[in-house]
């Protein structure tokens, strides 16, 4: 993210201020794709849905796919004809984020480094991490029935997926020997639900992904990669999940045990729709310098939870 006119402080030590170098509508959609692109939420969510947002409060009409009913066929036998009605979902935008730095003068015009193009490089940053947090601690609660829990599985009903206890007892024990199987069982769950193949993700803390580094995928032979996952870090793809590592996985304390809800799940299971609304510089009416605040709007929903699960573990 930097100012496209005047990268340096030049336009600052002429004493031009920033005008005629802040261009509020190239700066906005270089913070909307460095936001974009930092984020887990934006690789698992779909944004198909997003349309045009102008404010907090709009929402985004979303049209469901209704079940076509199939029938058998018999020679002679006349044919049944439904009139399939679809209902719809709609995407709030009621949530809100912002920024606000007060920029001085005299401390411009003696910097460096163009430290202005800094602060909203963090304040992206910030940004991320406080959606992201959020998002992450409200959707476990919309896994689909059959995605989660001790007797998970659709039609097999018999995949322990985890659940809370008091004391953390049912939480799913994690170590780098059954890490690998536990999470193609959350794939057999999202199988079983006829979630497509492609497109699936799983989204781990930092301790899962170690354990993954030391099973027997962090060989190359097993990982079918060119060099061991020892070597360069990479997780990639395990039973078509494409993995996320995130600090921000919902945890919860149970007696002295940490537990995690790992999501797992198919892009079409949530959508996200944002827009920085406002993105403006104002005279700092005390002190000599300008104001620079933006206005981040944004909303989500699970619209097919059926694609989406979560596996409560914790670590051996």
């Amino acid at each position: 993210m930097v100012y496209p006119i005047d990268s340096g402080l030049g336009a600052y030590a002429a004493g031009n201020g920033l005008s005629g170098t802040y261009i509020p509508e190239i700066w906005s959609g270089k913070l909307i794709e460095k936001f974009y692109a930092a984020t887990v939420f934006a690789a698992i969510a779909n944004t198909d849905y997003e349309g045009e947002i102008s404010s907090y409060g709009d929402k985004v009409i979303i049209r469901t796919v209704p079940d076509i009913t199939i029938n058998d066929y018999e020679i002679g036998k006349s044919l049944n004809y439904e009139r399939p009605s679809s209902g719809n979902v709609e995407l709030l935008i009621d949530k809100g984020k912002y920024y606000g730095l007060a920029i001085n003068d005299v401390e411009k015009k003696q910097a460096d480094i163009d430290y202005v193009s800094k602060w909203a490089e963090d304040a992206s940053e910030q940004m991320k991490i406080k959606i992201d947090t959020g998002i992450l601690a409200d959707i476990p609660s919309d896994a689909g029935a059959g995605n989660y829990g001790t007797t998970a599985g659709k039609i097999s009903g018999n995949i322990d997926l985890g659940a809370t206890a008091a004391d953390g007892s049912n939480a799913v024990v994690i170590d780098k020997t059954t890490i690998v199987d536990k999470m193609i069982e959350c794939g057999q769950a999202l199988t079983e639900q006829d979630v497509p193949q492609t497109n699936r993700w799983f989204v781990i803390p930092a301790w899962a992904a170690s354990r993954i580094k030391m099973s027997e995928l962090s060989e190359a032979s097993y990982s079918g990669d060119g060099v061991s996952m020892k070597r360069n870090g990479r997780i990639g793809v395990i039973d078509n999940f494409e993995i996320y590592v995130s600090n921000n996985v919902m945890s919860a304390t149970e007696g002295a045990v940490k537990c995690y809800s790992l999501l797992f799940g198919h892009k079409s299971a949530l959508t996200f729709a944002s827009q920085l609304t406002e993105n403006e510089m104002i005279p700092n009416p005390n002190d000599f310098g300008q104001l620079m605040r933006g206005l981040q709007v944004y909303g989500y929903e699970v619209i097919k939870n059926e694609s989406m699960g979560h596996l409560y573990a914790k670590a051996a």
